[in-house]
């Protein structure tokens, strides 16, 4: 029974830091209602993936020390903390960073890598499925918040009005479940024990460097299109509302690959890597004529937040499944450094690409090319690097 309470906790966990993931809802009216550029806005975004991956590097390694209950909750504090900063910025660009940016990202990094370090250690036999799971949340989370933000600026609510609602009502909630996380006893003692590879050590490892690489070609291709996928719909002409639709249709489909590329990757283990850069890249490829199209336009953002979810997934599992499922926690957080540099450069990208030429086409069409070359590098290196 304890170990589904840790897994519903992660999950609600995941759902409230997911709500990042529907900053393209919000970027709009940063624009048009504080004179904010898209590249602008992209770099709030971008900087608070950045800080959301080098607090894990942290977090990971503070919470197989003290536990994941700790960690977890000073998340909830950093995320309701950065949000009520962002409230308070009346627009001022510093502001924003400062508050969603760095302070909100940091709350995330350590909220994130508590849920996916405890259930592996509760579900060693089926690492990929609550792994995916349990980030299923953080996939979905954009639903609710993109539902819940388009609601409110309906009503007439200002952008920071609601950033200040999404950071009391979100840190609350990711507290109070942070209290359900715990660590098998057994598990516990043994990581205790356990001095875990040396950061030297790691990356002098070319398998590590193999799913580095991956990761950021995949989460690149994601991020860009996450970061802008409203404006990529504005401008090639889809309707507002149908491109407010894109953006639950890809959380919704991010969720539902997060889950099925854990039970493909507990089946085939890193031979779905591979797999989920090609269909990446491909959904990617295709928002390029369909981004003129409503409908066609919301199933493109489902693929490609099916295709992107398998990153949050299969590489924490292929952690687990090559160094060992202790070093998740601590080893984990390095690989995820390439979700960080991607989160920085992917979606400022394509907001001044925007800004430069006035459409997104030229981004999109990097973006699937380095998903593909992702792809192509790990069938060519993995066979020899993974045969142990």
């Amino acid at each position: 029974m304890r170990k589904y309470l840790v897994l519903l906790g992660s999950i609600l966990i995941q759902t409230c830091l997911g709500g990042i993931y529907a900053w393209s809802v919000f970027a709009p009216a940063l624009h048009g209602d504080y004179g904010l550029s898209m590249g602008a806005t992209q770099l709030i975004f971008g900087i608070c993936i950045a800080s959301f991956t080098l607090a894990m590097i942290f977090a990971g390694r503070w919470q197989e020390r003290r536990g994941p209950r700790l960690v977890a909750a000073l998340g909830g504090v950093l995320f309701a903390a950065g949000y009520v900063i962002a409230a308070a910025s009346r627009g001022n660009l510093f502001l924003l960073i400062l508050g969603v940016g760095i302070v909100a990202g940091a709350g995330i990094g350590f909220g994130y890598v508590c849920p996916i370090a405890t259930c592996i250690k509760w579900f060693p036999k089926q690492k990929g499925f609550v792994t995916g799971l349990a980030v299923a949340g953080f996939g979905g989370g954009a639903v609710l918040l993109s539902s819940l933000a388009s609601a409110l600026f309906a009503r007439g609510f200002d952008v920071l009005e609601i950033f200040r609602y999404v950071g009391l009502a979100y840190g609350a909630a990711i507290i109070l479940a942070a209290l359900l996380l715990f660590v098998p006893a057994q598990v516990r003692e043994e990581a205790q024990k356990a001095a875990g590879i040396p950061a030297g050590a790691l990356f002098r490892d070319g398998r590590f460097w193999l799913l580095f690489g991956g990761m950021f070609a995949g989460t690149f291709a994601g991020l860009l299109t996450i970061g802008n996928l409203k404006p990529i719909g504005l401008a090639g002409g889809v309707a507002a509302g149908l491109a407010t639709t894109a953006i639950s249709s890809l959380a919704l489909g991010n969720a539902c690959g997060r889950i099925l590329w854990g039970v493909i990757s507990d089946k085939i283990q890193g031979r779905a890597i591979p797999l989920s850069l090609g269909f990446l890249t491909l959904a990617v490829a295709a928002l390029v004529p369909l981004s003129r199209f409503g409908w066609p336009f919301v199933a493109t953002a489902f693929a490609v937040g099916f295709g992107f979810g398998a990153c949050f997934v299969l590489y924490a599992a292929a952690v687990a499944h090559v160094f060992g499922p202790g070093e998740v926690g601590r080893s984990y957080p390095l690989v995820f450094l390439s979700y960080g540099i991607s989160g920085t450069l992917g979606p400022t990208f394509g907001g001044r690409l925007f800004d430069v030429t006035g459409g997104y086409t030229t981004a999109l069409v990097v973006a699937a090319a380095l998903a593909a070359a992702g792809a192509l590098a790990y069938l060519i290196f993995s066979r020899k690097l993974f045969r142990a």
